[in-house]
């Protein structure tokens, strides 16, 4: 006779909590049925309990997962789906690093910088599928992190490695979006003073430009921000997709003018290839904000998928047009791609497009810095005049430095190869390696939760082998770039590429203070070429790679 049910067996544990083992046995004869009773009648060496009781089910019905498993696997009621948080990562990876990109392709002689740009894109691929782990992990062994959490990395760096790290994380944050916030500031007043010069000859100082945006932007920095920016996150993405497309379609137009007569690097400059670094780093590091998206999702552990998909979406978007841009101007380019594009309609329309994702990005930003101001100066949480004077104050930080190093690819590199480096190249591997150790250690101890932190000795001894190898070189890799990248980005801001404040250049004489440099690249060897016929409006910088 053939039968479906569920054999469940009942022991008493040491501390009175009843534990159930269940034997399904899907139809199953007789005979097979008390073969299998008999081998589980000893218990397994556990002492039995008082009663045994035979349970039948229909099994298609009968669903059994164990409590781990429950718990890795938990998801929110709501939130967002996998492929939607890809196009949030894309609209918080693609920006402003995009204009300044090909320049690094071209510093490091293309092949080498095709190199670095695809090593990267991996590393930070695996350094996000990590973050994405480490918060799966948090979830399970601590459940209070499964509700809201306001600042889940420096979360994940205090269960990792200590309170000390926490506030490491923190302070990497908060300098990170600062220093995105000056990029982005400098960026948009130099976008619109090249628009205004492109269309109506006008010049008028980015210095000034800078002042103007900060003041039009502090009224939205007033308003109670709303719970979340996705719409402008979003938006920011499209603008940012739209003007890499006209970008391209700008370069394919300026191929057979500027190409034949393009010229290229031919030294071997160790400082170029750090500052290209730096800029790449920039360009695909922003783990900062991942950890926040990580936590509104819907299935956090699809967080892999979402990370895939939004650096694949981003290094194909990058990567051809840094292609075309060095096959196309070589080392004509400077600072920013958008200049070297030599249609002016096709120019300044990716041009706006990437300052209206400036702004957006501002905004964003702007958000989480003033709210850890109020919560330093123990601002009330309703619209008041301390909110105006903290706000106010945080923009007018973010302009000043904007003010004295007004250089946008310095500035950028000395970003990415700071706290960029440490929040998506570091942290999520070193969290990831701690965090799986204590895991397995706390199952080993038999507790669903263990605040104990491994030492070191510990993760290098019980980590996975090829998992400590690829975590160690990225570490390493980090570290060591990182540091040649921002030593070089600091001198190239105070030598090479040096320019004055915008409170002092008024008092400096016209021989002292560097020429506007124009919203025009010209391309070629000799930087005198242009599809637009007026050869006045170029601005030929032959040391700009430092060949010269």
């Amino acid at each position: 006779e053939k039968s479906s049910y569920a054999l469940t067996r009942r022991f008493m544990s040491k501390k009175g909590l009843l534990t159930v083992i269940v034997t399904v046995c899907w139809t199953s004869s007789s005979v097979q049925t008390k073969e299998v009773e008999k081998r589980r009648k000893a218990g397994e060496g556990r002492k039995k309990a008082m009663t045994r009781e035979k349970i039948v089910v229909p099994v298609g019905t009968l669903g059994i997962q164990s409590e781990k498993d429950s718990d890795e696997r938990h998801r929110n009621k709501q939130g967002l789906g996998w492929i939607i948080t890809s196009f949030f990562l894309v609209g918080d990876l693609a920006g402003g690093g995009i204009v300044a990109l090909p320049s690094a392709i071209v510093q490091t002689n293309f092949w080498p910088g095709l190199v670095i740009n695809t090593a990267m894109a991996l590393a930070m691929t695996y350094t996000s599928h990590m973050l994405g782990l480490s918060w799966v992990i948090l979830q399970r062994r601590w459940p209070e992190y499964r509700e809201h959490c306001r600042k889940p990395y420096p979360e994940m760096g205090a269960r990792a490695m200590g309170n000390t790290i926490k506030h490491a994380v923190s302070v990497c944050i908060d300098v990170t979006q600062f220093g995105i916030a000056v990029v982005y500031l400098i960026l948009s007043a130099k976008n619109i003073s090249d628009f205004i010069d492109a269309f109506f000859k006008i010049e008028i100082s980015f210095c000034y430009m800078i002042l103007a945006v900060g003041i039009c932007l502090l009224p939205v920095t007033f308003l109670k921000s709303p719970q979340d920016f996705w719409w402008a996150i979003i938006l920011a993405m499209i603008t940012t997709a739209v003007a890499l497309i006209m970008i391209m379609i700008g370069a394919v137009m300026d191929y057979s003018t500027c190409s034949p007569e393009r010229a290229l690097n031919t030294n071997f400059l160790p400082t170029n290839y750090f500052l290209a670094l730096g800029t790449v780093l920039f360009s695909y590091g922003g783990h900062a904000a991942f950890p926040t998206i990580l936590h509104d999702m819907r299935k956090p552990y699809h967080f892999t998928r979402s990370s895939v998909l939004a650096f694949f979406i981003v290094y194909m978007l990058y990567t051809p047009v840094c292609i075309l841009a060095y096959m196309t101007y070589g080392n004509s380019l400077r600072e920013s791609v958008l200049n070297s594009v030599q249609n002016t309609a096709v120019q300044q329309g990716a041009n706006i497009l990437i300052t209206l994702h400036c702004i957006l990005t501002l905004t964003i930003v702007f958000n989480p810095l003033n709210q850890e101001a109020e919560e330093v100066f123990d601002v009330p949480h309703h619209f008041c005049w301390q909110r105006v004077l903290v706000r106010t104050g945080m923009m007018l930080a973010v302009a000043f430095v904007a003010e004295s190093v007004p250089s946008f690819g310095p500035v950028l590199g000395l970003v990415g190869s700071s706290t960029i480096t440490l929040t998506s190249l570091i942290f999520p591997c070193l969290f990831y390696l701690y965090l799986t150790v204590a895991d397995r250690i706390a199952d080993e101890k038999g507790k669903k939760k263990i605040d104990e932190i491994p030492s070191f000795t510990e993760v290098l001894v019980r980590s996975p082998r090829r998992r400590l190898i690829i975590c160690s070189l990225i570490i390493v890799t980090g570290l060591v770039g990182g540091i040649f990248a921002c030593y070089t980005s600091i001198k190239e801001i105070a030598t090479t590429r040096f320019t004055e404040p915008c409170y002092i250049q008024p008092f400096l004489s016209s021989a002292d203070s560097k020429p506007p440099a124009g919203y025009l690249n010209c391309c070629g060897a000799w930087q005198n070429i242009t599809r637009l016929g007026d050869v006045s409006d170029c601005n030929p910088y032959f040391d700009f790679y430092g060949e010269k």
